[in-house]
């Protein structure tokens, strides 16, 4: 029995000394959306080389889709726990802003966006047009624009404004095109939308099934299919008011008990090891472009005439009445 006792002895000091060391690395907490971390996505690696520089702990915490990202931090306020959210887009930043939870980044403005972004409080990581992608396959002739959708008899599933930043960004892409009209589009829309999901994932999920013609996405998601599966049937349509634009934004708390860590890990955000993932993990437009610059697939994709985008105050002042456009709409 001796050399058993000796044994687990061992063991037992190998495991406290282990989680001992564990514990003494500081803790960075990034609140982010479910896909950013999932094993595809770039969370993975961008963890994995983040924990190897700064010696830390990363640890992604997942809740639902963007939208859920404020939900939650509004919910908790000053109590919470996380130093840096990731996933908030421009749609939801004043009114994270108006929070008063976050804290300047002094970071520079993002060289590569398609258009002028500074704000003191977010720092962009990535960007993309809104866009229904579709199987050619299946839908030869995609309607070209929200009135040829709405009068056609082609099936889209959608996201939840209120939970998915996608979701929010097609209310925001309809109103900015249409303005006062955007709730006679939405009338025409509302027999064509199989379901409206809670958050990315499980309507592009649905529309890989086949439950619907056309799902709300990225004009990047056809690059996914071409370079991950080397499918070249899955398209993006190009709609003749412009596309919406995306640009999503990562932002420190003012709270957090690891403030020069959050800081680093922003800055690492901009980092060649962060952006040079983007194209090929999260599939979206990386806010700075590697020398190597975008992989071939990003050749293929569609390029919107117009850019459709709403500051920030615009869009938050938005936000209310197209919401209930919207859920009129579909309430008929």
């Amino acid at each position: 029995m001796r050399p058993f006792l000796m044994l687990a002895g061992f063991l037992c000091a190998t495991a406290t000394a282990f989680v001992a060391e564990a514990q003494d690395k500081p803790v960075l907490t990034v609140l982010t959306y479910d896909s950013f971390i999932s094993e595809w996505g770039p969370g993975p690696v961008i963890e994995e080389v983040f924990e190897r520089d700064c010696g830390c702990d990363l640890r992604f915490v997942g809740a639902g889709d963007g939208a859920a990202l404020l939900a939650r931090l509004l919910l908790e306020g000053a109590r919470t726990e996380v130093d840096v959210v990731l996933g908030l887009d421009t749609s939801l930043t004043a009114q994270a802003a108006a929070t008063g939870l976050f804290a300047p980044h002094g970071l520079p403005p993002a060289p590569d966006l398609p258009v002028a972004y500074d704000d003191p409080l977010f720092t962009p990581y990535d960007w993309g047009w809104f866009a229904f992608v579709y199987d050619a396959t299946r839908l030869a002739a995609p309607p070209a624009d929200f009135v040829a959708l709405g009068a056609s008899d082609v099936t889209i599933l959608i996201e939840d404004p209120r939970s998915s930043t996608p979701g929010l960004g097609l209310l925001l892409w309809v109103k900015a095109a249409y303005g006062e009209r955007a709730s006679e589009v939405w009338a025409g829309l509302a027999d064509n939308i199989v379901t409206v999901t809670p958050g990315w994932s499980e309507a592009y999920g649905m529309f890989l099934e086949g439950e619907a013609d056309m799902v709300l996405s990225y004009s990047t998601s056809p690059a996914y299919h071409v370079i991950a599966e080397g499918d070249v049937t899955k398209e993006a349509a190009p709609f003749a008011e412009g596309h919406y634009l995306q640009i999503e934004v990562a932002g420190r708390l003012a709270g957090s008990d690891q403030p020069a860590l959050a800081d680093r890990f922003m800055a690492f955000l901009h980092s060649p090891a962060v952006q040079g993932t983007i194209p090929e993990t999260n599939w979206m437009y990386p806010a700075t472009t590697s020398p190597a610059g975008l992989p071939l697939a990003f050749d293929w994709l569609i390029l919107p005439v117009k850019s459709l985008l709403m500051s920030p105050d615009e869009a938050q002042a938005a936000r209310g009445p197209a919401l209930a456009e919207w859920r009129a709409a579909l309430a008929r």
